[in-house]
């Protein structure tokens, strides 16, 4: 594995790397991590509902971006009304819009789904060299490669392309996600650089949020991104924070607690709706 890697850039003391090799055997790694997770108690994921509701059509919500940012300053979700995608990093917030546009969120602006934590980069890779998407979690998988944890994912960079979508704003009555997402846009970023925020989650955890991976983009001028659908890096640079806790806020209003959140297609319909 060609790399330029850094294990905890805090305190590199916690797990030692090899950057001759630029990698490790799997117990090493696994070793390595507990080590970590367990003298790093504050790498936590904060979520605002379930991914279950956004598929079941609960839209709205009174959390807003002020509220979002009190828990991480790294993310992505969407906007009430399903009106856009949400990314985050560095403290800010941008609204990804239908036209394939993007804007500077309000603190006011709402969101009924979301998913923060405070980023800490743990292992850090230096593309010199064209990655695919599936090259890029392929990297990821072995950098971490228990699924029980989550990664939180942020790749920066000159790409040659990105597909991302973005579902339209809705209006009540609302439609179900899957008829909702029917008539998405889809956009392509061609040759440009920037960002794409994500995570990495544990298979068991389909439905509560997006299990695998789940990422966003924006591009350099922060006036374009969408949710990724597939991408191609030319050069760049892949950190990876490793979060061993989850805190959820489940909402109160009456569409949450109406909803139902187990269908019997909810795997389908997560992986159809986000892939």
């Amino acid at each position: 594995m060609n790399s330029s890697l850094k294990y905890n850039m805090r305190d590199n003391s916690d797990i030692k790397q090899n950057k001759e090799s630029g990698c490790q055997c799997g117990q090493e790694i696994i070793n390595n991590l507990n080590n970590y997770i367990n003298n790093h108690p504050e790498c936590t994921i904060y979520q605002n509902s379930l991914m279950s509701s956004l598929i079941a059509g609960v839209y709205d919500s009174d959390i807003t971006i002020a509220d979002l940012l009190k828990h991480g300053d790294f993310g992505l979700g969407t906007f009430n009304q399903l009106d856009g995608e949400l990314v985050a990093f560095d403290s800010n917030v941008f609204q990804l819009r239908s036209d394939g546009s993007a804007r500077k969120a309000l603190n006011s602006q709402k969101s009924p789904f979301a998913v923060m934590t405070f980023f800490n980069c743990d292992i850090e890779h230096h593309f010199s060299y064209g990655a695919s998407q599936k090259e890029i979690h392929n990297v990821i998988n072995q950098y971490v490669p228990s699924d029980n944890l989550f990664c939180a994912i942020r790749i920066e960079g000159e790409f040659e392309l990105v597909k991302t979508r973005t579902v339209p704003r809705q209006e009540p009555p609302y439609l179900p996600m899957l008829e909702a997402i029917e008539n998405q846009p889809i956009f392509n970023f061609h040759n440009e650089t920037g960002v794409i925020a994500g995570f990495r989650s544990p298979q068991f955890t389909q439905g509560i949020t997006v299990a695998g991976f789940h990422e966003h983009y924006i591009n350099q001028q922060r006036q374009g991104g969408g949710h990724v659908l597939d991408y191609y890096l030319k050069k760049g640079t892949l950190q990876i924070g490793i979060i061993s806790r989850l805190t959820i806020d489940l909402p109160s209003q009456s569409a949450f607690l109406q909803a139902n959140l187990m269908p019997d297609n909810l795997h389908q319909a997560i992986e159809k709706a986000e892939n």
